[in-house]
């Protein structure tokens, strides 16, 4: 069953109420959003689990928390390449992918997160793709996995991050009466998805998704 649909394929929304999702806290200095998101005005009582993230003093960034439910679990396979530069996108790619599911996951307030690690193209992909689940009362449970994941570093200092994602245990929740609907085929092909993303470095040393591209059932992600 694919819990997720791709994040190009989310049902449109306009330009603001996309941005309203990523409230406080813009990625770049130009970002000055206060709104707060749709349908998440207070927390949800769920027990959450912190992810780890630098401090200040470690990388001179001052970061938002990122804190998931304990019941949903993202896996990164293949976080270090060995190259410090690569190493730092992929870091910060994971902290996007992350601060979207504590998007779609956690009531709160706001989730500055979200506009601290994606921007253009991307937040707007992202917007829609978090309300979709709103909009039909859902969110999810279980693990993602995420595999296969390459950096390529591109001229003018950019990044493109290839990867795939696979949501066989990842499972639809209805968020009114919290049942989890675990019917569907363990292996039915839409469960992967191939991702190309570019990543974009900005002012405050983060970088940034600016464009997410998505081939759901791509040979690429078949194992």
């Amino acid at each position: 069953m694919n819990r997720r649909p791709t994040l190009l394929a989310a049902a449109a929304l306009t330009a603001a109420a996309v941005l309203s999702l990523s409230a406080c806290g813009g990625g770049d200095d130009e970002s000055k959003d206060n709104d707060k998101i749709a349908g998440a005005d207070s927390d949800s009582g769920s027990k959450k689990r912190e992810l780890p993230s630098p401090k200040a003093s470690e990388d001179g960034v001052d970061r938002p928390e990122i804190k998931l439910p304990k019941d949903v679990e993202n896996v990164f396979e293949g976080g270090k390449t060995g190259d410090s530069k690569k190493d730092a996108v992929l870091a910060d790619h994971e902290r996007m992918l992350n601060s979207i599911d504590e998007a779609i996951t956690v009531h709160a307030k706001s989730h500055p997160a979200l506009k601290f690690y994606s921007k253009g193209d991307a937040l707007l992909s992202a917007g829609r793709y978090v309300e979709s689940f709103y909009k039909a009362d859902t969110t999810w449970v279980g693990e993602t996995r995420y595999f296969n994941r390459e950096v390529t570093l591109l001229k003018g200092g950019a990044a493109a991050v290839t990867y795939c994602g696979d949501d066989t245990k990842a499972y639809s929740k209805d968020r009114k009466t919290g049942k989890v609907d675990r019917s569907g085929d363990s292996d039915d092909s839409n469960d992967f998805t191939f991702y190309n993303t570019r990543m974009e470095k900005n002012s405050k040393g983060v970088w940034q998704a600016a464009r997410i591209i998505s081939d759901e059932s791509s040979e690429k992600c078949q194992r």
